[in-house]
């Protein structure tokens, strides 16, 4: 239940905390707000989380580091906020571990709805039914469904929840163009409002887990105008 759900908020401008807390407690929230990095560093470590708001602007230790240093032991869902334009802000977010992003000025039905479909995902990453497949195999690549865990030549890759997801859709379409739209309806959500470049970038992340050469890809190939293909 939404009331059950825990969000930090890590964001300096007190005017937008404040918008944030109010609008989430009213959607049911237990809201809790850091004004610095450091502080909020502690906080996730210290409280049982479900989501995190991260801006980057901060005082002291940056969004980006925060985002870092969380993800170092957590796979905690993490949306950023930016006042920055540049796609490159935006890209750097994603590569170091963030779940989407939002530019400032926002809108708060738009940040809560991405919260919500956030968590629902978040939700349902690591519910594998037991009549299903317990492994996928590629050459030497497996994926234990059961341990949610994936190997190459027997060695355990570490993958954050959204890479795993993704390499599981794969596996399970080996061979079949699969189109950026239908990658980010399947694992994002139909409701999702981000744009079909997430998937690049959670793409070209993953090349570097599986690949022998990142940059020439041989299990992840681009499908020009279309997607991507996972080979046989």
């Amino acid at each position: 239940m939404a009331s059950q759900k825990s969000i930090l908020i890590i964001e300096d401008e007190e005017n937008i905390a404040q918008a944030l807390k109010y609008n989430l407690t009213r959607e049911g929230f237990r809201v809790l707000h850091a004004l610095d990095g450091l502080s909020g560093i502690q906080l996730a470590e210290s409280e049982n989380l479900d989501l995190l708001v991260l801006d980057i602007m901060l005082p002291g230790i940056d969004g980006l580091d925060v985002c870092r240093q969380i993800r170092k032991t957590s796979t905690l869902p993490i949306i950023m906020l930016t006042a920055k334009v540049e796609e490159i802000d935006r890209i750097i977010g994603l590569e170091i571990g963030a779940d989407d992003y939002v530019t400032k000025p926002f809108s708060m039905p738009e940040l809560i709805a991405r919260i919500k479909a956030l968590l629902r995902r978040s939700s349902t990453t690591d519910q594998v039914k037991s009549t299903e497949l317990e492994s996928l195999i590629s050459d030497d690549l497996e994926i234990d469904l059961v341990k949610h865990i994936a190997k190459i030549d027997g060695t355990t890759i570490q993958l954050k929840p959204r890479e795993y997801d993704l390499l599981v859709f794969f596996l399970k379409n080996k061979g079949k163009a699969i189109s950026r739209d239908e990658i980010l309806d399947t694992l994002w959500g139909l409701n999702y409002i981000g744009d079909v470049r997430t998937v690049d970038v959670h793409i070209r992340w993953l090349r570097e887990l599986i690949e022998k050469d990142s940059h020439s890809p041989q299990r992840i190939i681009t499908v020009r105008g279309l997607g991507y293909r996972f080979e046989k």
